[in-house]
């Protein structure tokens, strides 16, 4: 894959890795792709520091387009010295990118919903299976109609509506970035040990995240298009990899 590692090297920030941090070159513009673990501080920093620094016309969340409003909400409560209350990650990015055109690049959508019949349909699948996979998929619609309510009432009241609570981690904002790096990455590799020993293969989750992947590529690479410029993706560290090696092909 050819990727850039002299663009992480560049920061002087434990935080900021090839791990965590690849930049894939395109004829249109480049995209630089951010892992991040929700909610977690060195995420969080990650995020600030590197849209701070490239400043994109574009940058693209692993959220679904309905749910924009309210992490836009979420947003508006952070400062240039202190994140968002709620949101994590994404209403980081959209803090420290005022001036960016955001776009949700994760399911549910059409396109998503089209794909996934489809391969379903195409590989025979169960009807146990394919139960699953539509009541996860009708969960998650559910779940983003939520965010599009929960933004209505923020904007339409004083209250700022949150969906989740923050997820807490034995560090926090206030710890050194030294500190922050060690205990993701040490997160980050217990949770891929612990996946990486539950069969998964055909499963409903396979079916849901590998068409997610898919669809999320064929995204980052029309606004690569359509915007000939940089690209800044915020996207759960487990899809990294896959993005980056599929854009690069």
């Amino acid at each position: 894959m050819d990727e850039s590692p002299p663009f992480a090297a560049s920061f002087d920030d434990p935080r900021i890795t090839p791990q965590f941090c690849r930049r894939v070159p395109g004829s249109s513009g480049d995209c630089i792709l951010l892992g991040v673990v929700h909610d977690h501080p060195a995420s969080i920093a990650r995020v600030d520091h590197i849209l701070e620094s490239v400043a994109p016309e574009t940058v693209a969340l692993e959220l679904p387009s309905a749910a924009l409003p309210l992490y836009r909400a979420y947003a508006r409560d952070g400062s240039a010295s202190s994140p968002p209350r709620f949101g994590g990650e994404m209403s980081a990015a959209i803090n420290a990118a005022p001036e960016a055109d955001v776009v949700g690049i994760d399911a549910p959508n059409w396109s998503f919903v089209r794909r996934l019949v489809a391969r379903l349909i195409a590989d025979r699948v169960s009807p146990s299976t394919a139960r699953r996979v539509l009541s996860g998929l009708g969960g998650a619609t559910r779940e983003a109609l939520t965010c599009r309510v929960a933004a209505t009432l923020t904007h339409a009241t004083s209250m700022t509506i949150a969906c989740d609570d923050p997820i807490e981690y034995d560090c926090d904002h206030d710890d050194t970035p030294k500190r922050q790096a060690a205990h993701e990455r040490s997160h980050v590799a217990s949770v891929q040990a612990l996946l990486g020993s539950v069969a998964t293969e055909g499963s409903a989750l396979t079916y849901r995240d590998d068409t997610r992947e898919r669809c999320m590529i064929d995204r980052l690479e029309t606004l690569r298009t359509e915007t000939e410029s940089d690209i800044v993706a915020v996207v759960g560290v487990d899809h990294l990899e896959t993005l980056a090696d599929a854009l690069s092909a």
